[in-house]
Order: structure tokens, then C-alpha cells, then sequence
């Protein structure tokens, strides 16, 4: 078997050590960042699959009560909150909630001028 280093090889010129000694330096840049890269995507990972318990909220149940005669046009749902919006005989109504405790947030009544 030959050995790729040989000892009787001739040294490198200096151009082309200089050469060689950046590629060896942009080597060594790009495989840290590399596996800098790697570890947080590791980390993320690890955090999200540590945190998935403690995110979920146990159950609620709620009953609200609805003005006489009003029916429920829509309801909407975000992360935070829940929107139900109701028409009442006295004008439309919009009812706020938060999503985890489903507790109520706020009333808006809309009435006419007078």
C-alpha cells in the first residue's frame, strides 16, 4: 500500500500553502456552524417535546345564558379568545371569552341613537 503523504514529497509553495490553509480555515468556520445549527434545531425540538404537558389546560365547561329571544350569528376562535356574536331583540350583541379558562372578557351591546 502507498501512502498518500509520502515523506519525499516536495513542500507546497507558499501561494499554495496559503491556499490550503484558508480552505482549511472556511472548513473549520462552516462545520461549527454546522453543528451549531444542528444543536438548536436539537434544542428547539427538545423544548417544544418537554413543554407539549404543560400547555394543555384541563377541561372546562361553561353554560352561558343568552338574552331572551337572541340567537347566535357567529362564533369565532383564536389562540386567546372566543367571540360569539348574538342577535337580541335589543340590538346585536358581542360576547367575549378567554379560551383557556373560558372566562368571560367583555359584553358589546350595540344600540340606535336617540
Amino acid at each position: 500500500m502507498s501512502q498518500p503523504l509520502a515523506d519525499d514529497e516536495p513542500p507546497l509553495d507558499p501561494a499554495a500553502a496559503s491556499i490550503v490553509a484558508k480552505v482549511r480555515w472556511l472548513m473549520l468556520i462552516s462545520g461549527a456552524t454546522t453543528l451549531i445549527a444542528v444543536s438548536v434545531v436539537l434544542g428547539v425540538i427538545g423544548y417544544r417535546f418537554f413543554r407539549l404537558g404543560e400547555s394543555s389546560a384541563p377541561v372546562s365547561e361553561l353554560t352561558a345564558r343568552l338574552p331572551k329571544d337572541a340567537r347566535i350569528v357567529s362564533v369565532t376562535a383564536s389562540s386567546v379568545r372566543l367571540v360569539v356574536t348574538l342577535e337580541t331583540p335589543a340590538g346585536p350583541e358581542i360576547l367575549t371569552f378567554d379560551t383557556k379558562t373560558l372566562k368571560p372578557l367583555g359584553r358589546l351591546r350595540f344600540v340606535p341613537e336617540r
